[in-house]
């Protein structure tokens, strides 16, 4: 009988488990597919937002958007259509039941268990296949899967399910090359976003202005440290690269948000004999509130509304 077994609903970027339906079934060939399940999820960020992993007698699908994934199992002889359907339906209900900023913000897993209850009655729905198949418009979602097939994952790339093995991500069967992560959409720039972009190029023309006036004076007191002139300099150079990691995806970003954001401590530190209190806490605080923002700003897979 073909039938969806399970589903949930996990984040991009480090695949925490968000939600998921209450799984029964113990037997070997269901353990197996939820070490699959969580193989995948630490590894989505690297793979395109539609794909299909064939396990035997089973298959997982899923599809990342605005940062979040949608993973379900079923029996291999599950028509892929109605997966896929179903998987778009659970998107587009999380995505109005629950805002971003509580996806992105989430520490413990599975703080939105709630949604299992659409999970469940969605996933009764789709496993009585006659009664739903009148409803539905088939012919469309038979041709949007043919004009953009999901990516077909095989079981050796990701390699032993007891261990953690390396998924290549430069291709894909089926669709050829994929684009690495640097090239991957960011999401849609926040008010608070666009604040600590200004704000940050505010403080990078203001260190680079007194460092002009401190190669200035350097050239009228040879007494002078030039060493300010560097502190100065640094500090530009690392506010348009917080610019630069806000507007721009690329890897370790996280990391280097943070490292970045130390610097300008570092520089301020230094500058401490040349600025006042309120100016080191301004260029600190400005620091902390855009690696805030580029820590916020999390890849995306497709809108919405684009249909599977």
């Amino acid at each position: 009988m073909s039938m969806i077994l399970s589903a949930s609903v996990v984040r991009v970027r480090d695949g925490l488990p968000l939600s998921a339906s209450t799984d029964y079934d113990q037997s070997t060939g269901m353990q197996e597919c939820r070490k699959y399940f969580k193989m995948l999820s630490k590894k989505l960020s690297q793979l395109p937002d539609r794909c299909t992993l064939k396990t035997g007698q089973y298959n997982i699908n899923f599809i990342s958007s605005l940062g979040v994934s949608y993973m379900m199992l079923c029996t291999e002889n599950y028509p892929n259509v109605l997966a896929f359907c179903f998987l778009d339906e659970l998107q587009k209900e999380f995505i109005t039941t629950y805002n971003m900023m509580k996806t992105n913000t989430a520490i413990r897993p599975y703080c939105f268990i709630e949604f299992d209850n659409f999970i469940q009655r969605t996933k009764q729905r789709y496993n009585n296949t006659r009664s739903l198949s009148t409803k539905m418009n088939l012919a469309d979602m038979q041709t949007e899967i043919k004009l953009r097939p999901p990516y077909q994952i095989s079981v050796s790339e990701l390699g032993s399910a007891n261990g953690f093995s390396h998924i290549p991500v430069g291709e894909y069967k089926g669709t050829g090359k994929i684009s690495a992560a640097p090239h991957q959409r960011l999401e849609p720039v926040t008010l608070p976003g666009i604040v600590s972009f200004v704000l940050s190029l505010l403080c990078g023309a203001l260190n680079l202005i007194r460092g002009f006036h401190a190669i200035e004076s350097l050239l009228q007191n040879e007494g002078e440290d030039f060493s300010y002139v560097i502190a100065f300099f640094l500090g530009t150079a690392a506010c348009l690269y917080q610019c630069y990691l806000f507007v721009y995806y690329t890897g370790w970003r996280n990391a280097k948000s943070f490292l970045t954001f130390g610097l300008i401590c570092l520089c301020n530190m230094y500058l401490y004999e040349l600025r006042n209190l309120w100016q080191l806490f301004f260029h600190v605080t400005v620091g902390a509130f855009s690696t805030l923002q580029i820590r916020l700003r999390q890849p995306q897979g497709k809108s919405p509304d684009y249909n599977v």
